[in-house]
């Protein structure tokens, strides 16, 4: 049986659940060839099973990376669709696929980056999420430590506390006092006490070491 059968357009479903178990089950049978049909209906006529499409993509990039991860170059090429599902959802794949192939990635950063500043406030948290995992990587840190800075300066008020917690695993000595700055350069900004609050307990963490 074919896998675009399977999925929730194609079984009249509008929720999710026939996207995501399928997913599931791809991902436990490590199916390469299922894989591949959904890489191949990315760019169906019908927008609807591009969208389930993607969705089951990633949805087994969080399970099994290293199923999708030979389809980076195909998911960064996304990045530019217009369809707006399959940009963000795109670049949630890539998200999932980060620690398979860093340096694939890192080379593809300048699409990455110009995706997160003109889509959509999705696109932006998993740019985000890429650009942390980066940071973890020791001969990318350098580089792509900076490009994260930028993406705090310059993202949605709303987003940052959470960025903020995220980048924390990868804040050290050597560059907690940019990752500071910028986080006092955008309080101001914040117009909520929560979302302050969350800011100031992410600052103090670090500024007391």
């Amino acid at each position: 049986m074919s896998i675009i059968s399977k999925l929730a357009t194609s079984l009249n479903r509008r929720d999710e659940v026939p996207n995501q178990e399928l997913a599931k089950q791809i991902a436990a049978k490590n199916d390469t060839k299922a894989v591949k049909e959904l890489i191949d209906n990315l760019l169906n006529k019908k927008k609807d099973i591009q969208n389930d499409c993607i969705k089951v993509l990633y949805e087994i990039g969080e399970r099994k990376p290293a199923l999708i991860a030979p389809y980076t170059k195909e998911f960064v090429a996304l990045l530019a669709n217009k369809n707006n599902r399959l940009q963000w959802g795109a670049m949630a794949a890539i998200d999932t696929v980060v620690p398979e192939d860093p340096k694939l990635i890192y080379g593809m950063l300048p699409k990455i980056i110009a995706a997160c500043n003109s889509g959509s406030v999705i696109t932006r948290d998993h740019g985000v999420n890429i650009l942390i995992k980066l940071c973890s990587v020791k001969q990318y840190a350098g580089a792509a430590f900076p490009l994260l800075i930028e993406q705090m300066l310059g993202s949605p008020v709303n987003q940052l506390p959470m960025y903020a917690e995220r980048a924390m695993p990868i804040i050290n000595d050597k560059n907690k006092t940019a990752f500071i700055k910028a986080l006092l350069s955008r309080l101001g900004d914040i117009e909520k006490d929560t979302q302050r609050k969350r800011i100031e307990k992410v600052m103090k963490k670090f500024s007391s070491k």
